[in-house]
C-alpha cells in the first residue's frame, strides 16, 4: 500500500497541534514563598489573575494584589504564622469572592463568611465576587422612594433616599454608629435588608452593637460583617467589598432594597495604607497610596436605584468618615465628601451641649434624597433647614447682649423651641408620620408659648394624645402622604385641645 507523504505530514500537524502538556499547565499553577511576613507573601507564581486566590500551606488563602514580572505580592487572609520562605503555593483560578444569600441574614460573620456567631456553619446558597464593575448611567433610574431613618432631624432636613450615598462624619464619640444603629431598627417592616459592616472596630463595640439589634428584633433582616481591631489589615480591606458584594445579591438576584453601613471608611484606607506600603507601593499624601480615591469611589459607586428593566433593587449606602478635630478638609474626608451625594456632619460642641443628635445644619446636606422625600414632610419642613441655620448664626449675635427687635426675638424663640423638638433618644426611632405631626407644631409657632425646658415634654405628651384621642390624623398622614386641608385642621383642633389640658398647673404629662 502507497502511502503520501503530505497525507502523514498534515495528520502529524494536527495531533501536535492538539496537544496539550498536562504536565506543563500543572507545573505553571504552582510556585514557591519567596517572603512572607505582616500579613503578606511574596512568590514566585505565573499566570496569576489580579484579586485571584492563591493557597497557602495549611489551607489559608491569600489574594493575588501584585502582579510583577518576575513575581506575585499577595495579601494573607487568615493566620500566616506558619508559612515560611520556600513553602509550596498554588493557583486556585478563582478570584476573590465571599458567600451571599439567605442564610447569611441574621448572621454575624467575618470578611470571608465564616461565622462569628457561634450558631453554626453558614450554608451559603450563592457566591458572589468581592469586587464587580458598577452599574452604568443607562442601568440607573433617579432615587425615587425614601429611606425613613427615624430620626427627625435627618428625615425632616437632610432626607436619604433609596438607592442614595449619605456620608455621616464627625470626630470620635459623636454619635455616628448610634445614628446608623437606629436607622437599621428604623427599618423594621420597611422590607430592606441591612448590612452592617464593622472596620477596626473593638469587638466589644462590635458586640454591643449586636446585642442591641437583637433585643430590637432588627437582627431579622441584618448581616453584621465584622473586622475587628485585632485582624489582619488584608481583613480590613476586604471588609467592604465582602459586605457590598452581600448586599448586591439581593439588589440583582432578588430586587429588592438594601442598607449598607460602613463603619469606618477612616480605618478602612489606613488598612489599606498599611497593606500598600507592606507591598512597596509608592506612598503619595500623608502616605496612602495612589489610588486611595480610586479605593472608595469604586466601592460606593455600586451603590444605585436599578432602572425596571433589572428588577428595580436599590443598594443605599451610608458610609462613616471618623475626622480629628473636626478637620473635614483633610485627605480622606474629602475625597469621599467628594464621592457621595450629601453628608451629616456630626459636631462636638453640639453634642457636648446636650443636642443629640448632634448635626450641624450649617454643614450637613442631602443633595438626591429631597427627590424621594414625602409631600407631607416637605410641607412642614420646607424652610426648616434655612431657619435652623439662621438661628444659629442670630443666637451667636445675641451672645452679645445686643438690643433685639420683635422679629429677631420671635426668630430667637421660635429656634430654640425647634432645636429642643429636634432632640431625639438614642435607639428610638419615630415613624414618619409621629415626626410630621410634631414638626407640624413647631413651625406653625403652637410652642412658642411652652418654656423650652418642657418642650420634650409637650412632644411625648401630645403623641400619646394623638394616638388615643385623634388616631385618624396619624393614619391620614401615613396613607395619603401629603397635608390637606382636613388633615391639617385636625392636627391644628388637636394641637390646641392637648395645650389646654398641657397647662394646667398641676399637669401630670411628663
Amino acid at each position: 500500500m502507497d502511502y503520501k507523504i503530505e497525507e502523514i505530514a498534515s495528520i502529524l500537524i494536527q495531533q501536535i497541534k492538539g496537544y496539550e502538556p498536562e504536565l506543563e499547565v500543572e507545573t505553571e499553577s504552582r510556585g514557591t514563598v519567596t517572603y512572607v511576613g505582616d500579613g503578606i507573601a511574596r512568590a514566585r507564581l505565573e499566570g496569576v489573575m489580579a484579586g485571584e486566590l492563591l493557597e497557602f500551606p495549611g489551607g489559608v488563602y491569600g489574594m493575588a494584589l501584585n502582579l510583577e514580572e518576575d513575581s506575585v505580592g499577595a495579601a494573607i487572609l487568615g493566620p500566616y504564622f506558619h508559612i515560611k520562605e520556600g513553602d509550596e503555593v498554588k493557583r486556585t483560578f478563582r478570584i476573590m469572592e465571599v458567600p451571599s444569600g439567605e442564610a447569611l441574614i441574621g448572621r454575624v460573620v467575618n470578611p470571608v463568611g465564616l461565622p462569628l456567631d457561634g450558631k453554626g456553619p453558614v450554608n451559603p446558597s450563592a457566591y458572589r465576587p468581592i469586587e464587580h464593575p458598577a452599574p452604568g448611567v443607562v442601568q440607573r433610574r433617579p432615587v425615587h422612594v425614601p429611606l425613613q431613618t427615624g430620626i427627625k432631624a435627618i428625615d425632616s432636613m437632610i432626607p436619604i433616599g433609596r438607592g442614595q450615598r449619605e456620608l455621616i462624619i464627625g470626630d470620635r464619640q459623636t454619635g455616628k454608629t448610634a445614628l446608623v444603629v437606629d436607622t437599621i431598627i428604623n427599618q423594621k417592616g420597611q422590607d430592606v435588608i441591612c448590612i452592617y459592616v464593622a472596620i477596626g472596630q473593638k469587638a466589644s463595640t462590635v458586640a454591643g452593637v449586636v446585642q442591641k439589634l437583637e433585643e430590637t428584633g432588627a437582627m431579622e433582616y441584618t448581616t453584621v460583617v465584622a473586622a475587628n481591631a485585632g485582624e489582619p489589615a488584608p481583613l480590613l480591606y476586604i471588609a467592604p467589598y465582602a459586605g457590598c458584594a452581600m448586599g448586591e445579591y439581593f439588589m440583582y438576584e432578588q430586587h429588592r432594597d438594601v442598607l449598607l453601613v460602613y463603619d469606618d471608611l477612616s480605618k478602612h484606607a489606613v488598612a489599606y495604607r498599611e497593606l500598600s506600603l507592606l507591598l512597596r507601593r509608592p506612598p503619595g499624601r500623608e502616605a496612602y497610596p495612589g489610588d486611595i480615591f480610586y479605593l472608595h469611589s469604586r466601592l460606593l459607586e455600586r451603590a444605585a436605584c436599578l432602572h425596571e428593566s433589572l428588577g428595580g433593587g436599590t443598594l443605599t449606602a451610608l458610609p462613616i468618615i471618623e475626622t480629628q478635630a473636626g478637620d473635614v478638609a483633610a485627605y480622606i474626608p474629602t475625597n469621599v465628601i467628594s464621592i457621595t451625594d450629601g453628608q451629616i456632619y456630626l459636631e462636638s460642641d453640639l453634642f457636648y451641649a446636650g443636642q443629640r443628635p448632634a448635626i450641624n445644619v450649617g454643614l450637613s446636606v442631602s443633595r438626591v434624597g429631597g427627590a424621594a422625600q414625602l409631600a407631607a414632610m416637605k410641607q412642614v419642613a420646607g424652610h426648616l433647614r434655612l431657619d435652623l441655620a439662621q438661628y444659629q448664626e442670630l443666637a451667636a449675635f445675641a451672645q452679645f447682649g445686643t438690643d433685639l427687635d420683635k422679629a429677631t426675638q420671635a426668630k430667637l424663640t421660635q429656634g430654640a423651641r425647634m432645636m429642643e423638638l429636634l432632640k431625639q433618644g438614642q435607639y428610638r426611632p419615630m415613624p414618619v408620620e409621629e415626626q410630621i405631626a410634631v414638626i407640624y407644631a413647631g413651625v406653625n409657632r403652637h410652642l412658642d408659648d411652652i418654656p423650652v425646658e418642657r418642650v420634650g415634654a409637650f412632644e411625648e405628651g401630645y403623641l400619646r394624645f394623638l394616638h388615643s384621642s385623634y388616631p385618624q390624623v396619624l393614619k391620614n398622614i401615613r396613607e395619603r402622604k401629603a397635608l390637606d386641608e382636613e388633615t391639617q385642621a385636625l392636627l391644628d383642633k388637636s394641637i390646641a385641645e392637648f395645650k389646654k389640658s398641657f397647662a394646667q398647673p398641676d399637669d401630670e404629662v411628663q
